[in-house]
């Protein structure tokens, strides 16, 4: 004889308690509960327990993956790579990127020009941001995109040389920040740019 749920008791924190056959069996999410079915009196045969293992991955992921957003926006693909070394299965995974994109909660768009923006305001030339932008796993078109949407970087290499003077020193440090030539030429006039 197949276990039947005998009741259904809500537990905080949306969760909800099942019985099986008059004895507490597990504890589930509210969402899952309501995917797989799960009324009184349901016979838990295995198709029944296949689509609440799937349910329960699949929330499972999606808690996983709003928890890596809650405290800073990340790429798509970045936020699959910690799905992944989270053990999440590639059904469940796929399955909670393509819920928060629609959602809005992941977009790579989005997050290549607020990073861009944010690496620009630190004082990080085109090809640094582009070269971030790329290890954080941003396609190349929202790469360029992103970088067009920053203001001239040789108008940002000119504030920064404002603030730091002209000189050897300044055109290695705006080098190092990933300055191109032509930005570090514009700012410093020309006058050290063959020194670096």
């Amino acid at each position: 004889m197949r276990p039947r749920v005998t009741a259904l008791r809500p537990e905080r924190r949306g969760r909800i308690a099942v019985e099986l056959d008059g004895e507490r069996w597990r504890t589930v999410p509210v969402d899952v509960a309501a995917t797989a079915g799960l009324v009184v009196g349901r016979e838990l045969d295995r198709p029944a327990l296949r689509e609440l293992r799937r349910a329960l991955r699949r929330s499972e992921a999606l808690a996983s993956a709003t928890n890596a957003l809650r405290h800073r926006d990340v790429s798509s693909q970045r936020l699959a790579q910690r799905l992944e070394a989270a053990a999440v299965a590639p059904a469940a995974l796929a399955d909670a990127l393509e819920v928060l994109t629609r959602a809005g909660l992941v977009d790579d768009g989005r997050f290549a020009e607020r990073r861009a923006e944010a690496l620009a305001e630190r004082g990080f030339g085109d090809e640094a941001i582009r070269h971030d932008l790329e290890r954080q796993g941003v396609p190349a078109d929202l790469r360029g995109r992103a970088v067009a949407t920053l203001a001239d970087e040789a108008v940002r290499a000119r504030a920064i040389v404002a603030r730091r003077g002209p000189g050897p020193k300044t055109a290695r440090y705006l080098a190092a920040k990933g300055f191109g030539e032509d930005a570090l030429e514009a700012a410093l006039d020309g006058s050290v740019a063959d020194d670096t």
